[in-house]
């Protein structure tokens, strides 16, 4: 058997999967940043008169992911699967997404990682010949995950500097064996990695380990180096993990130069009063389903890896004082 594993955790594809639509659907902050126009659509408040957060994230979800089939000319009844997670316990956001759509549902939660780990396996599926296309689709919201797990949104609460603001945002990629369009070429994945951080405000620092021992474990199966990449774009460690991760891979040998940056500092800038930076599953979906995915079919870039970086801390394991165990999975992209 041939086998498509390079190194110790990266996957090749034989037949690399097509991205064949994408689509973005975020919050009013988002459309206001500095990649408001490369979103599909904004909404004009975070409710959407929906009688809670909760409903509204479902409905942004949904939003996203009819918007990715319907951008393909696809039916869903042309697709195999449908991959979805999110943030909220029980990823309520992506099964009640799954009781609208009514297609075959694989549930996934991988934190703020869940777009990069949905995209690779969704290639895997597609690359071993179990499916055909698969609908991927992600989503968080800020008022929804600040009260699961943090504090009450009414409240008000000061916000330290190292915290991260949720996006509110939901992206979607429909993935074909065969069609026109960037193709996912590899993937890398991730272990979980706990440096011992337990500050709840500080995610960056809690998943730069993961994310920067990834690339580092990336480049050793693949023999590639960072300037081999047009980009590579973290999921959302801000401004704080970004630099850690930085760090962390010179310290190792990489020296990633100007091609590194995060999907959490690109969304929102200075003037938005963010601290270190965007967050949530939505952030890397939104950016890759809207700027990243735009510049590859512009010819702006050719080759992106796209590093989903999670926290895997439940509120109730905070609270008991455990560690923010952190994860980071890779996709590489190819126009």
């Amino acid at each position: 058997m041939n086998l498509k594993r390079l190194g110790n955790q990266t996957v090749v594809f034989a037949n690399p999967p097509v991205i064949l639509s994408s689509y973005s659907v975020v919050g009013p902050k988002e459309g206001q940043g500095p990649l408001g126009k490369s979103f599909d659509k904004v909404w004009k408040d975070g409710i959407n008169g929906e009688k809670s957060w909760e409903v509204a994230e479902s409905k942004m979800l949904q939003e996203a992911m009819q918007g990715a089939m319907d951008q393909a000319s696809i039916q869903k009844e042309q697709i195999d699967f449908m991959l979805a997670g999110d943030l909220l316990n029980q990823i309520i956001s992506s099964n009640f997404t799954a009781r609208q759509i009514a297609l075959p549902f694989i549930g996934l939660y991988g934190a703020c990682s869940t777009m990069a780990l949905g995209l690779a396996v969704g290639s895997m599926l597609i690359d071993g010949g179990f499916a055909k296309k698969i609908l991927v689709g992600v989503s968080s919201h800020h008022d929804t995950a600040e009260r699961q797990f943090r504090l009450p949104t009414e409240q008000g609460s000061q916000r330290a500097l190292s915290a991260q603001w949720t996006v509110t945002g939901a992206g979607s990629v429909l993935l074909s064996s065969s069609g026109v369009g960037p193709r996912i070429t590899s993937a890398t994945i991730g272990k979980v990695i706990d440096f011992a951080v337990k500050d709840v405000n500080n995610m960056g620092a809690a998943m730069a380990p993961a994310v920067a021992d990834t690339i580092l474990n990336h480049f050793q199966d693949i023999q590639l180096q960072p300037t081999d990449y047009s980009l590579i774009a973290s999921g959302d460690l801000g401004g704080v993990g970004l630099g850690l991760a930085c760090e962390l891979l010179k310290q190792s040998g990489i020296d990633t130069g100007t091609n590194f940056t995060d999907c959490g500092v690109l969304i929102y800038d200075h003037t938005q009063d963010v601290h270190a930076g965007g967050s949530g599953c939505g952030c890397s979906s939104v950016v890759f389903a809207g700027d990243i995915l735009q510049r590859i079919k512009a010819g702006e870039l050719t080759k992106v890896m796209l590093v989903g970086s999670g926290a895997l801390h439940s509120s109730t394991s905070a609270l008991q004082g455990e560690s923010i165990p952190g994860i980071g999975h890779a996709v590489v992209i190819e126009k």
